[in-house]
């Protein structure tokens, strides 16, 4: 079962039978994201990125995560997961996912698309009915490298103020860097909020925002290249654990601006 949005010349599909991931966005006919059950855009919740040995702390308590991606746990449960439509119109909708085993904390998690002529904005929220614990969310979009036949590539634009130094394991050692150039599978600091724009020259520019402070760039694969919004850097259940509490939500939001180059 697939939710389809439109407005103008924008076509937004959204997956909720598998994690409620975008598997199709259409402007004016030109398809943005990789295609397959994989890909699309899916959201990271209730954690980003790898989890070190599927390990985190809450307190005196270890829980251990199942490995989906040995030696670590990578990208959350919510992905792999069949979500329940809220509300849906013809520019909006909102799903949700009930945090189950073997997450170790009872949650809900919602999911909010508004879609315009010239913008998609997506929420996430993380709330707990009982007992705190840490979480993260964010997304993880796969943007096709060449949008038309014998396009030019996407160009990536963004200012961070830090790159989280990278170890042997993927995982952030704690050290902060300048920014080097890429390729990149790597974590960036940007405290006054995510602001990164990739560009098919001739074609589109699509400008990735967000009031959340770190992202995830990806461009190693030559299909596709990864602007990943987050509330915290992987490992964060570790490193930067933000707590849900029964008053105090986990909420971020991410804005896809877009405007055609002919």
């Amino acid at each position: 079962m697939t939710t389809r949005l439109s407005a103008g010349g924008a076509e937004l599909t959204i997956d909720q039978e598998n994690g409620c991931r975008i598997s199709s966005l259409r402007i004016d006919g030109t398809e943005l994201l990789r295609q397959g059950p994989h890909f699309g855009a899916f959201p990271m919740v209730p954690w980003c990125g790898r989890t070190e040995n599927g390990r985190f702390r809450d307190g005196a308590t270890v829980h251990q995560l199942p490995l989906n991606h040995p030696p670590h746990a990578i990208h959350g449960f919510a992905r792999d997961a069949a979500w329940k439509t809220a509300t849906v119109t013809d520019t909006g909708a909102a799903f949700t996912y009930d945090l189950v085993d073997p997450w170790p904390y009872a949650g809900r998690v919602t999911q909010v698309f508004e879609l315009s002529e010239h913008a998609l904005t997506i929420s996430l929220g993380v709330e707990t009915y009982e007992d705190s614990f840490p979480a993260q969310a964010g997304w993880h979009p796969w943007f096709n490298r060449v949008l038309v036949t014998d396009g030019a590539e996407a160009q990536i634009s963004f200012d961070p103020s830090w790159q989280e130094e990278r170890g042997e394991d993927h995982l952030p050692t704690g050290r902060r860097l300048e920014p080097t150039a890429g390729p990149w599978d790597d974590c960036f600091g940007m405290p006054h909020g995510v602001d990164v724009t990739l560009s098919w020259p001739g074609t589109l520019e699509l400008r990735v925002t967000s009031r959340a402070e770190w992202v995830v760039v990806y461009d190693e694969q030559p299909e596709a290249v990864c602007v990943e919004p987050q509330s915290g850097p992987p490992n964060g259940l570790n490193s930067l654990p933000q707590l849900v509490t029964p008053v105090d939500p986990l909420e971020v939001s991410t804005t896809w601006t877009w405007k055609r180059l002919v």
